[in-house]
């Protein structure tokens, strides 16, 4: 797979804004459902501006809840994303069936698909995703009360080589990232070596087999609600990458 690197700065979003609108989207898209999988210790409503731009897109959309803090990864993963497929094919089998994520919903759906096929699997756009886990829990996974703002499925995104994300393997599928160089959280940030969103180093964002790779300027907690964010989403959904400024 080609892999484009790309870094957008805030000055470039209004040309994007301009360029890349909801309108551009075919209205006839309802036959293509797209699953949102929101962050740990978030709910669904954490996705709700994506999903309302995916829906005035064309898209059918499942705003799949789970309980993040409660479960390992491997069965919030089951069966979060069973469900999410059972809802896609109601009433009528979806053509397709494309992911949005955030976050921890990221690693779930690597989880998912190492050990199952999804027929009519299409493109996977990933925010801000510990792909190779996080510094954060190697330093504080030990922590008093570290357990319980995150539960189970916290402590498995460490960046040791046995951690539930390093073990997954590469991409084996259309998979486009988003992460942020913003942070908001500067305590955690001090923690994670390099450039991070707050949460995930950017280069720790990254997987094997990722079709493209997009950093913007903005953090963790709140990627999923930017109009660049949600714009480039489309696009990738649309045509497998990201937007690039000379396109026409």
């Amino acid at each position: 797979m080609v892999c484009l690197t790309m870094v957008i700065g805030s000055a470039m979003q209004p040309l994007l804004a301009a360029t890349v609108r909801a309108d551009d989207f075919s209205s006839h898209l309802t036959d293509e459902c797209v699953v949102l999988l929101h962050g740990l210790a978030r709910t669904s409503r954490s996705m709700a501006t994506m999903e309302a731009a995916l829906e005035s897109a064309g898209y059918r959309v499942v705003n799949q809840d789970y309980p993040s803090r409660e479960q390992a990864i491997e069965q919030l993963a089951n069966v979060a994303i069973k469900n999410a497929l059972d809802s896609c094919n109601r009433p009528e089998p979806a053509r397709q069936i494309h992911f949005v994520t955030h976050s921890l919903g990221g690693i779930l759906v690597r989880y998912y698909l190492s050990a199952n096929h999804i027929d009519k699997l299409g493109r996977v756009v990933m925010l801000s995703p510990p792909n190779q886990g996080s510094e954060t829990v190697d330093k504080l996974g030990d922590m008093p009360g570290f357990w319980w703002l995150n539960g189970p499925a916290g402590q498995q995104l460490g960046t040791d080589h046995d951690s539930v994300p390093n073990r997954l393997g590469p991409a084996r599928f259309q998979l486009g990232i988003i992460t942020g160089d913003r942070s908001i959280n500067l305590i955690l940030s001090t923690l994670i070596p390099g450039p991070d969103d707050g949460k995930v180093a950017i280069e720790r964002a990254r997987v094997e087999g990722m079709s493209d790779f997009l950093v913007v300027p903005h953090s963790h907690p709140f990627i999923m609600k930017r109009p660049l964010v949600i714009e480039q989403t489309l696009h990738f959904l649309r045509f497998a990458r990201f937007f690039v400024e000379n396109e026409s």
